[in-house]
């Protein structure tokens, strides 16, 4: 099983790992992509206006673009470390046991606009880069990495269990994962999209997926593990589940 999760804008500062190595990631499909991008991403923080213009920065944000000034040579830590958020926080990846962490390695990755998708071990700094942004000369970066980053995900002979949110689900699209969207219910039983608190509740899955004993190979087998953790699953239709939480 591939859960593919969303990263978020904020990352854990430091580590202990070896200057980023864009070749010792997974996926070498996507090396030639990561350089193109890690060079246009250095060069744009030489200018820090630009910068801040084609990132959605603040002046106070300025120390987001020095990140990306030293991609190259600051410290590395795995990805699951690295990003942090609510998300991350549901996931709790630093509370899980020596097997819990090896089988959430292999089965989680996190979506990126910099590295196109990471695994858990791989290494990587901090930097600043969303999937909406627009660098110059580059256009929409999912122009550039639908191409490379799609084969990747389609290709896949696990079950994909798709947590993205919209603007890195259109990266690359995988037609045949397993989609999932978060609904309150009040009292009366009327539903609404949650927006922001949506990402606790797939971390609570991404968690529940990442530690479970045995591996998932079908949607219900996904919405059995996640109903055996306490959560609310309903499967619509063969490839969609609704997890549902009272508001």
């Amino acid at each position: 099983m591939l859960v593919l999760l969303p990263p978020s804008e904020t990352k854990a500062a430091g580590g202990d790992g070896p200057p980023l190595d864009l070749d010792a990631l997974s996926c070498p499909e996507l090396t030639h992509t990561r350089h193109k991008l890690v060079d246009a991403v250095r060069s744009l923080a030489a200018d820090l206006p630009a910068s801040l213009a084609a990132l959605g920065l603040s002046e106070r944000q300025a120390g987001e673009v020095e990140r990306n000034a030293e991609l190259l040579d600051s410290p590395t830590a795995p990805a699951l470390e690295r990003y942090t958020g609510v998300l991350f926080d549901a996931l709790d990846i630093g509370s899980l046991g020596a097997d819990q962490r090896a089988r959430a390695d292999s089965r989680l990755a996190v979506a990126s606009a910099l590295f196109g998708l990471v695994r858990g071990t791989d290494r990587i700094p901090a930097y600043r880069l969303s999937a909406g942004s627009s660098l110059p000369g580059f256009g929409p970066l999912r122009g550039m990495w639908r191409p490379v980053l799609a084969p990747v995900l389609q290709g896949s002979d696990e079950l994909v269990v798709d947590l993205r949110s919209g603007a890195y689900a259109a990266l690359a699209r995988v037609p045949e994962a397993v989609s999932v969207r978060v609904l309150s219910e009040d009292a009366s039983g009327k539903r609404k999209v949650v927006s922001h608190h949506n990402k606790s509740h797939k971390g609570r899955l991404a968690r529940a997926l990442a530690t479970a004993d045995d591996e998932p190979a079908t949607i219900e087998d996904v919405r059995t593990i996640a109903c055996d953790a306490g959560m609310r699953v309903e499967q619509e239709g063969d490839s969609a589940l609704c997890v549902v939480v009272t508001s």
